[in-house]
């Protein structure tokens, strides 16, 4: 998929390769030459590119974080548009690889701030040393060259999620499918959050939407959405329209 693109960067690590390809509009980082971990409009990089990071940025309309925890940096899509949606918040990232953050900062416009903090390390170990209801919001998207990380659907990670956020808090996850609402995984979250709600992308990715507090859905043209819209043009609406809630 990636052979009308050029090539402009080739490293790699212990882990395997890590791949920078320009098409004419835009940049994609990816791991195995099959699927696009990153991708970014290299006019706009703080604008995300792909529906389902769009999607994960929802909570935005119901919530005002000034702390949130991205856990998977890839390309820095996430923490670049928060950073960027949110002029006063605290954005700390957690990757396992510095070669990826290395290629975020040199090629997909990872800004040096004051107000993002990087630290290299596996997900679950930083998770549990976040301090208790340190954090308002939790992305997570922890994906290897082609596949979700296992670390991402054990219980004991809602759990240390849970504990981390604070009492308004969002866990937002890139999950690979809806959780079984008869399963243990599915059941810790419903002990853990009042609110489970879904996104389900065109290119398959199922966005999971976990608050501790109950959420009252908002209208299309709601004041909230239109303001977001202003600060990061992503038809917040249309994407909001298609956020169902997961049965409990």
């Amino acid at each position: 998929m990636f052979h009308k693109g050029e090539i402009i960067h080739h490293s790699r690590d212990k882990l395997g390769s890590i791949l920078v390809i320009d098409y004419r509009k835009h940049r994609v980082l990816t791991f195995n030459s099959v699927f696009e971990q990153s991708k970014i409009d290299r006019r706009f990089p703080h604008l995300p590119v792909h529906e389902y990071n769009r999607a994960m940025l929802l909570p935005a309309a119901f919530n005002n974080p000034q702390h949130v925890t991205v856990l998977g940096l890839g390309g820095g899509v996430m923490a670049g548009a928060l950073l960027h949606l949110y002029p006063e918040c605290q954005v700390h990232a957690v990757e396992l690889r510095q070669a990826v953050l290395d290629v975020a900062r040199g090629y997909f416009g990872l800004p040096e701030s004051e107000r993002l903090e990087v630290t290299i390390a596996d997900a679950r170990v930083a998770l549990g040393r976040l301090p208790d209801a340190g954090t308002d919001m939790i992305f997570a998207d922890l994906y290897n060259a082609d596949r979700m990380s296992p670390a991402q659907a054990q219980r004991q990670f809602v759990v240390d999620c849970s504990r981390a956020l604070s009492r308004k808090g969002w866990l937002v996850l890139n999950y690979h499918r809806a959780p079984d609402p008869d399963g243990p995984y599915f059941r810790q979250l419903q002990k853990h959050f009042a609110t489970l709600l879904v996104f389900k992308s065109k290119t398959n990715n199922t966005i999971v939407y976990a608050s501790k507090q109950p959420v009252e859905m908002l209208a299309p043209k709601a004041a909230q959405l239109a303001s977001l819209e202003k600060r990061l043009p992503i038809d917040w609406s249309r994407l909001l329209k298609r956020v169902s809630q997961l049965r409990l």
